[in-house]
């Protein structure tokens, strides 16, 4: 089993940044991915990025992409989202997810979900 908590979200002026973090715990393995996901209201839910727990599988979705910066910290058990450039469009809740399958980029192959974060970008 593995939990998740995410943190960091708030209200941005468009072009500001912000850091998600994501604390981990329970059994992960190296090559679970770690990814981050967001759904606005009335929409379906976004993958946005992806890394392997064990790093070196980055993956982002083509919106974030040079925005978004997806990391982790292993000895603190944590991902985080560095969301830079932010836009109006960027305003979601946005979810962490760990997934048994180290490849997964679609909601439906993500095995673990946090609580969500809201995320809100002002023009």
């Amino acid at each position: 089993q593995v939990q998740l908590v995410e943190s960091g979200g708030g209200l941005v002026q468009a072009g500001g940044s912000l850091r998600l973090s994501c604390a981990v715990s329970g059994r992960t393995r190296s090559t679970y991915a770690m990814g981050w996901f967001r759904q606005a209201p009335g929409k379906e839910r976004e993958f946005v990025a992806r890394d392997r727990w064990s790093g070196g599988y980055t993956y982002y979705a083509d919106s974030v992409k040079g925005r978004f910066t997806i990391s982790r910290d292993n000895i603190k058990n944590t991902v985080y989202l560095q969301m830079n450039s932010l836009k109006p469009e960027d305003t979601a809740v946005y979810y962490c997810a760990a997934s048994k399958t180290q490849a997964a980029v679609v909601a439906a192959m993500y095995d673990y979900w946090g609580q969500g974060t809201q995320v809100t970008v002002s023009s």
